[in-house]
């Protein structure tokens, strides 16, 4: 399969730099564009539009991260953040308008108590996505079982 647009949403747990680098690697077999897309989940006391200082400051810094891992794999990335009341809608909203060929997630190895989760923005997107999802997950710790 051939995708001319990707999107990799990212969020509150930072960049997942296998996430760019498999993206990277997808888009080199074809002229891909990656969209790598922070979302800032505000409160309802909040309006969509708000100067949330901190937050943007956070998802610059992840962006960057993101564009140093795609410029490492040479290979260049659009970015943006996106602020919403839930992060699972805004990144199907997105991945609508722009109209992408591929939703490529990034998950952190963690068992909270112990048990695997995806949380509720993955269930989501994977029932509503209107393209193919691909979940990556990162590596457990050394050592760990």
């Amino acid at each position: 399969m051939e995708f001319d647009k990707i999107m990799i949403p990212i969020g509150g747990h930072g960049v997942c730099e296998s996430t760019v680098k498999v993206a990277c690697g997808i888009g080199r077999k074809s002229v891909t564009i990656i969209h790598v897309v922070y979302v800032i989940q505000l409160k309802r006391g909040l309006s969509l539009d708000a100067e949330v200082d901190y937050e943007i400051r956070k998802a610059e810094e992840v962006l960057g991260q993101a564009r140093d891992v795609a410029a490492k794999e040479k290979c260049e990335i659009e970015t943006g953040i996106i602020q919403a009341r839930e992060a699972g809608p805004a990144i199907v909203d997105e991945a609508t308008d722009i109209e992408v060929d591929l939703i490529l997630m990034g998950m952190e190895y963690e068992r909270p108590f112990g048990i695997f989760s995806l949380g509720d923005v993955m269930p989501y997107i994977l029932r509503k996505a209107p393209c193919p999802v691909l979940i990556i997950r990162e590596a457990p710790p050394q050592g760990s079982s």
